[in-house]
């Protein structure tokens, strides 16, 4: 039965879990791989799918896709 709630019509569209772009450092070779946040902190991730040295999507600490290299800028305002 669908929910009348709209709270939770909203939450559904939502999605769960947290999505981080890494940079993988190295393929473990027990199917999981270490990788390096933006901030420098080394996690450890589901997955061997990303080539080292290549960025990553990550989600929930499961490797989703390999992301094309684009190009960074920053800018002060």
């Amino acid at each position: 039965m669908a929910t009348t709630n709209i709270w939770q019509q909203f939450k559904s569209l939502i999605p769960e879990g947290a999505r981080t772009i890494v940079t993988i450092t190295s393929n473990n070779g027990d199917g999981t791989s270490s990788a390096t946040l933006r901030d420098g902190t080394i996690i450890r991730v589901q997955g061997e799918t990303v080539a080292t040295g290549n960025r990553a999507l990550v989600e929930d600490r499961v490797v989703k896709a390999e992301l094309p290299p684009l190009p960074q800028y920053d800018a002060d305002v």
